[in-house]
């Protein structure tokens, strides 16, 4: 079948009728159904039920001589050395080189953010700077370019390409000063599902930017959260940083939010030297520690690096087939009009879609008529503006596979009846 754009008009017309019938009748349904987020689904939750029970009260009679007592009380400002372990194997990074806090690495990435406006980050405050700016691959994370705009930073987009960041535009625009930093997430990426190669990896690296307080967040938030046996491969920053003497530059996240509970996991940051011993002196002052029996829970129940990647194999057993499913339906009802493309993933949580040029919001309120809700549409653009109104971040995990199936089915419906109603008003 040729291409949508080639359709006569009275071909469009016809097929227009034809959707709209269809559309029709998943709206007489009263539809209620959510691809916005990228949150677990009940069935993936269950599979860590068993850390409810992971410790119980015997616990502390037969630990008492392995510091279990000392988990009750104050203390261990950076986390449980147990845990701290496990996320050090895991990031393959030193065991001193690793903090463990709460359960969320957004508020670990707003809290460091915090300290580098009100304190700095070796340098003058950012408060105290003129017209501070952060890059910002793009489709990205709406929530990196939130506390972004809370602090009044302004937003750089950079194009996310295949391989990563555009470098050659990274590049250049880390020689303006006022520049203080970049947030990545480069393990399959939200939401295109990208993983930084290594040449991108080293160029990020090896820059020198103008910024001498120049910070990359690195939220390595799906470093294990593969789709496929064999997923990406990511190169471990910190190796790389030290071939330049750049390791300060990086500041490295990650959490259990889609391994364990997202409310109630344990969240890591990975840092140098310099940088651990600066976060350190402000969390003395802000707490006392830590949740350390909800990080000696994690212990219990995963045991070691190698228990949590057996883990995800239950992850993946229950996520891989609804991204098949949705990637197979777009490929069935989108491919053979080319009126989309889309990524196809080895993991993480989000599959990017791109729609028909100036049609996004369009899609998007169809479907909200019809009874899904999907990302709105810009969110994963600064300010919430997509230039080509273009992309929408689909989340498959949540919903049900049927709920999924439907609503992926309407969504396809609205994609097709979005790019027929911009062809036929340019033939106007």
């Amino acid at each position: 079948m040729s291409a949508l754009k080639d359709y006569s008009k009275e071909k469009l017309l016809f097929l227009k009728e034809e959707l709209e019938s269809q559309y029709n009748d998943y709206k007489a349904q009263g539809l209620k159904l959510d691809m916005s987020r990228g949150k677990p689904g009940s069935d993936q939750l269950a599979v860590s039920n068993g850390l409810l029970d992971a410790i119980t009260s015997k616990d502390w009679e037969d630990d008492a001589s392995n510091h279990s007592l000392e988990y009750r009380n104050y203390g261990l400002l950076t986390g449980i050395i147990e845990c701290k372990e496990i996320f050090a194997k895991l990031l393959k990074v030193p065991v001193n080189n690793v903090i463990v806090c709460g359960n969320s690495s957004l508020n670990m990435m707003f809290d460091y953010i915090t300290q580098c406006m009100l304190t700095g980050s070796g340098g003058k405050p950012w408060k105290d700077q003129q017209d501070i700016k952060f890059l910002c691959p793009s489709p990205g994370y709406d929530r990196h370019f939130a506390i972004c705009e809370y602090y009044g930073i302004k937003l750089i987009p950079v194009d996310m390409t295949a391989t990563g960041p555009d470098m050659d535009a990274v590049e250049e625009l880390v020689k303006d000063p006022t520049v203080k930093g970049m947030f990545c997430v480069p393990k399959y990426s939200n939401p295109t599902g990208i993983t930084y190669t290594p040449e991108v990896v080293d160029r990020i690296a090896a820059m020198t930017p103008a910024a001498d307080d120049f910070r990359i967040i690195w939220d390595n938030a799906y470093i294990i959260h593969d789709l496929e046996e064999h997923g990406d491969k990511l190169d471990n920053i910190f190796d790389v940083l030290k071939k330049y003497g750049h390791e300060d530059m990086v500041i490295e996240f990650t959490s259990t939010s889609k391994i364990s509970f997202p409310g109630a996991g344990v969240a890591v940051l990975a840092a140098s030297d310099k940088n651990i011993e600066m976060i350190k002196s402000r969390m003395s002052i802000q707490t006392i520690g830590y949740d350390k029996l909800n990080q000696f829970r994690h212990v219990k129940f995963y045991k070691d690096v190698a228990g949590i990647k057996n883990h995800m194999k239950l992850h993946r057993n229950i996520l891989a087939p609804k991204f098949k499913a949705v990637i197979n339906e777009f490929e069935n009802s989108l491919g053979k009009y080319a009126i989309a493309t889309w990524t196809k993933p080895k993991g993480g949580y989000f599959i990017s879609l791109d729609v028909m040029e100036g049609t996004a919001k369009r899609v998007y309120q169809l479907c909200k008529d019809g009874g899904v809700t999907l990302t709105t549409v810009g969110a994963t653009f600064p300010y919430g503006y997509d230039p080509k109104d273009q992309n929408i971040r689909i989340a498959p995990s949540y919903p049900p596979v049927d709920e999924l199936m439907t609503a992926t089915k309407l969504l396809c419906i609205c994609v097709k009846l979005a790019a027929i109603e911009k062809l036929l008003a340019e033939m106007e």
